[in-house]
């Protein structure tokens, strides 16, 4: 297959400038989501913005994966397989619901790069959030796309049964149910199939089971800051390797600003560290 780099050539996307008039109602469905209290509606806690800024594509719009076929910053890859890899958070002030707010969203790097199943495709998109004429918020997020069929997996593979031991002073159990992966890709505008066709996972994507959202494995890591007292001005976050429905996970972090999601002692599916 030619080299990725040949499809990006001429990929240059322009900066891109969206609105939202940030409902209360979609923050009211997150936290009924996460099993978590209704937050103070005037200030909207970290990550709560993944709900607002969303994009309804046209049904024929979307690929046989569910994903859509076009999209501003997708690049322009043949058989295009899209991944979250993870992303970086600077907060300034929140932002506040029933106010109009602005994303100012650009392209900030594209990198090819060779991985042991192939060539892989870096995008990171850089998104300033702006209420009442000022930067509340930067947001980097890095995705990672590759060309074809997946990558070798096993739909066989062993599962884990049960939670993980952690000596790590915040500790929380997760569990990403099939209802709740299917209420948070409605909430998200997510129509990926991973997360709700079982069928298709084990037979195209080879995985061995529903796929539990990157984003919200993430968000949960600063719901478990929130919840411990702390407000959350830095957040940095890799996803290693994905979480599968019904998986026993454990959220981990302590006050010194590192968090994880495990599945077992020595096995961190989601890194993150926070200030």
């Amino acid at each position: 297959m030619p080299s990725l780099t040949g499809h990006l050539q001429h990929w240059q996307p322009e900066p891109l400038v969206e609105h939202d008039p940030m409902p209360p109602d979609r923050a009211r469905a997150l936290a009924a989501v996460l099993g978590t209290p209704e937050p103070d509606l005037t200030r909207l806690p970290p990550l709560w913005h993944w709900v607002y800024f969303l994009h309804w594509p046209e049904h024929g719009e979307l690929g046989d994966d569910g994903h859509p076929s076009r999209g501003h910053f997708l690049p322009p890859l043949p058989d295009r397989r899209r991944m979250f890899a993870g992303g970086r958070l600077h907060v300034t002030a929140p932002l506040r619901l029933g106010t109009p707010a602005e994303r100012r969203s650009e392209l900030r790097d594209v990198v090819v790069k060779q991985g042991r199943s192939g060539e892989m495709v870096f995008v990171t998109v850089r998104s300033e959030y702006h209420q009442d004429g000022r930067s509340r918020f930067v947001e980097e997020q890095d995705y990672v796309y590759r060309s074809g069929e997946s990558a070798a997996k096993n739909p066989h593979a062993a599962r884990p049964t049960e939670l993980p031991v952690s000596d790590e002073p915040w500790q929380e159990a997760f569990t990403g149910d099939p209802v709740r992966l299917f209420r948070f890709s409605a909430l998200t505008a997510n129509s990926h199939r991973i997360h709700y066709d079982e069928p298709y996972c084990r037979e195209v994507e080879r995985y061995p089971g529903l796929v539990v959202h990157g984003p919200l494995l993430v968000l949960g890591l600063a719901e478990l800051v929130r919840r411990n007292g702390h407000r959350l001005s830095e957040l940095s976050y890799r996803l290693n390797r994905p979480v599968f429905a019904g998986d026993p996970v454990l959220l981990c972090g302590d006050p010194a600003g590192r968090l994880s999601v495990r599945t077992a002692p020595d096995e961190v599916m989601v890194g993150a560290s926070f200030s």
